[in-house]
């Protein structure tokens, strides 16, 4: 079975039909169940969107993909002035 790759607005409307059906005495397995995705899944999203709304899990998403952009983008500068210290120094 492939992975499904889930947005932040849909995890968080999964969440929220999952609640209902927790409030409506449904057990986590047969809310999981019903919304398709495993306990797992459920109680790691909870854990990392539990509060929040649709935009500000965007948002979220958002900025944690402009963080791993800013990081690479700073490591590969980092290497390129360690090169150019290298060369100016003599050490190539």
């Amino acid at each position: 079975m492939p992975k499904k790759r889930f947005s932040a607005e849909q995890i968080v409307t999964l969440l929220r039909q999952i609640e209902v059906s927790l409030s409506q005495g449904k057990s986590a397995p047969e809310a999981c169940r019903a919304a398709e995705i495993s306990q797992q899944s459920y109680y790691r999203w909870r854990k990392e969107y539990g509060g929040l709304e649709i935009d500000q899990a965007k948002r979220m998403k958002d900025l944690e993909r402009e963080n791993v952009r800013l990081k690479r983008l700073v490591a590969d500068l980092s290497l390129e002035k360690q090169v150019l210290k290298d060369v100016a120094s003599g050490n190539l």
